[in-house]
């Protein structure tokens, strides 16, 4: 059969046989003469490398009439096989066409086309977001750091991928801003432990961080499996230390031990202090309580609350945070987090989040803002 035979010799030269002869055969039943015999000639001229005159000869079979199903079958066949072999060079008008030519122009790192082909692949049918992913690439490929930010921002629907790069283009283009809200979306659309690490990197560039927004993202590295190596255990249980929240920074020394990561002489100074110093705010916790709340304003309530919090009694953690909110604090972005953080500890989920909603929608600070937003993140995830 003519049609049989078509197929066959486009199937042989895919596979890489195209030495195979084409021998003219008679029309039957399943096509006709008016439609095989272009069809059979398209055959031989692709094997040529003329896929110009080759589609020429599909358009005339295509354009006989009337055609059966086994005839448009062979027409459109030959079609996506002229579109792919000719890498997009014919045949854009099928899906498999546009493809073929937007891969054929990534390939040859023709960026400008392979911006412009995703209208081509649209409008055959056959944009996917993995496509959108490449024309993200292409303005990057281009120098065009900002068009790829904002592509990326526009289209993050197509995946994490796409946050991902966007998010890179914005670091290349200076823009630290965007490159936070990217990979705070990058977070939100899949909260592993590597993007984790992208937002908490881009949250350690923010400029004018105070000291209680830095313990924060180091707490969060802690928390999202990010505080790597001894350094950084060092510089988080320093910080807990000096923030007087000793029996947190009992925690992180004691996980940092366990992890074989706080080993030497200078560690086990280091976890002797911290062991000291949880054992004194222990005994002490109850009196710096109650001299806080004899206070006319209320940041003494949110420290305590905050010490309570590290020894993991969140109740009364959250009691206290919420007098000194009542009594008024300056830094109320803090105080806020600190309350969320206690209403999560104590199994308070929704209460966190409303509390962390306060601060996304009325920081003092852009800063304030993106300490809230990470701890949302974190806490809606767990």
């Amino acid at each position: 059969m003519i049609a049989n035979r078509i197929r066959a010799v486009a199937t042989a030269l895919v596979l890489g046989t195209a030495a195979m002869a084409v021998a003219t055969m008679p029309a039957d039943a399943a096509m006709r003469s008016a439609v095989g015999k272009p069809l059979q000639e398209a055959v031989s001229l692709a094997k040529s490398g003329n896929y110009a005159a080759a589609m020429a000869q599909v358009k005339k079979a295509e354009a006989v009439g009337g055609l059966s199903a086994e005839e448009t079958k062979g027409v459109n066949q030959m079609k996506e096989y002229l579109a792919s072999v000719s890498k997009g060079q014919v045949g854009t008008d099928t899906a498999t066409g546009a493809i073929a030519k937007f891969n054929a122009d990534w390939n040859a790192r023709k960026y400008r086309d392979v911006i412009a082909d995703e209208d081509l692949l649209r409008q055959r049918g056959a944009l996917s977001g993995a496509h959108q992913v490449v024309v993200a690439q292409a303005y990057e490929g281009l120098g065009d750091y900002r068009g790829c930010m904002r592509y990326a921002d526009s289209h993050a629907g197509a995946g994490a991928e796409m946050v991902r790069r966007g998010m890179l283009c914005a670091f290349k283009a200076g823009d630290d801003t965007a490159a936070r809200n990217l990979a705070i979306k990058l977070v939100s659309q899949n909260p592993t432990p590597d993007n984790w690490g992208e937002l908490l990197k881009q949250a350690e560039h923010a400029k004018q961080l105070s000291d209680p927004q830095t313990l924060d993202i180091y707490r969060l590295k802690f928390l999202t499996g990010n505080l790597k190596g001894s350094d950084e255990y060092f510089m988080l249980s320093q910080m807990l230390i000096a923030a007087r929240v000793q029996n947190e920074a009992a925690i992180v020394v004691d996980k940092g031990v366990q992890a074989k990561l706080l080993v030497d002489a200078r560690a086990q100074r280091l976890a002797g202090m911290a062991k000291k110093n949880a054992a004194d705010e222990n005994a002490s916790v109850q009196k710096a309580l109650a001299a806080a709340q004899k206070q006319p304003k209320g940041e003494d309530l949110i420290k305590a609350g905050e010490v309570l919090s590290g020894m993991g009694r969140y109740g009364d953690a959250v009691n206290a945070i919420q007098a000194g909110i009542g009594k008024g604090v300056v830094d109320t972005d803090n105080a806020q987090v600190r309350l969320a953080v206690a209403l999560y500890g104590n199994k308070q989920k929704p209460a966190a989040m409303a509390a962390l909603d306060k601060v996304i929608r009325a920081a003092k600070t852009p800063n304030g803002k993106l300490i809230a937003t990470m701890w949302s993140l974190y806490i809606k995830s767990h």
